[in-house]
């Protein structure tokens, strides 16, 4: 469940229950779905793979692919994820 909340004075974006978003307002990923996309850099992973690479806590890990599915930058495939091409160009960029 997603729901808008301010982010700082004038700014909006989503966040889950206990986390932030891996989407930006504007569009970037965030540090927690660069995190995600890196770790699915070597290929096709399951959320749980991509939890224990990342550290990151399996409900955060699952609700973030979940977002970079709908934003075209991973793509589910069975059990797991993969970069999309799209994430693969990204990837490539970020710092």
């Amino acid at each position: 469940m997603q729901r808008l909340v301010f982010l700082q004075e004038g700014t909006l974006g989503t966040c889950w229950e206990k986390g932030m978003a891996c989407i930006s307002p504007d569009g970037k990923p965030t540090e927690s779905g660069t995190k995600l996309l890196r770790a699915l850099k070597s290929g096709f992973r399951s959320p749980e793979e991509v939890a224990k690479d990342t550290g990151l806590p399996l409900f955060r890990v699952r609700s973030g692919l979940r977002e970079l599915s709908q934003a075209g930058l991973v793509e589910q495939k069975d059990d797991g994820y993969e970069l999309s091409e799209k994430g693969t160009e990204l990837v490539g960029t970020l710092p």
